[in-house]
C-alpha cells in the first residue's frame, strides 16, 4: 500500500472528523444526561458488587460512545461516571 496523501496526519485526522473529544465540559455534560435517562442502568451500578460494576459501567460509557459518535476519550469518560456515581 502506498500512501498517495501528503497532507500533515493531524490535518487528515480534522478533516475526516477523526478527532478524540477531550473536552471535560462536554463529555461530563453528555455523561450527565445519560445518567439522567438511564435511571435502571444507575441504580444497576449503584447496587451491584465489585465484579459486576465495570459491566454495568461499560453500558453507561456505550450510551455516552453512542451520543459522541465513538470520539469521547473513554478514560475521560470512565473518571467521569466514577466519581458522579460513587
Amino acid at each position: 500500500m502506498k500512501l498517495t496523501d501528503n497532507r500533515d496526519p493531524e490535518e487528515i485526522v480534522k478533516a475526516e472528523g477523526l478527532v478524540q473529544v477531550s473536552d471535560t465540559g462536554e463529555i461530563e455534560k453528555i455523561v450527565d444526561e445519560v445518567i439522567a435517562n438511564n435511571p435502571k442502568m444507575v441504580e444497576d451500578y449503584k447496587a451491584a458488587d465489585e465484579g459486576r460494576k465495570p459491566r454495568v459501567l461499560k453500558g453507561l460509557m456505550g450510551q455516552v460512545m453512542k451520543a459522541t459518535k465513538g470520539k469521547a476519550n473513554p478514560q475521560l469518560v470512565t473518571e467521569l461516571f466514577i466519581k458522579k456515581l460513587s
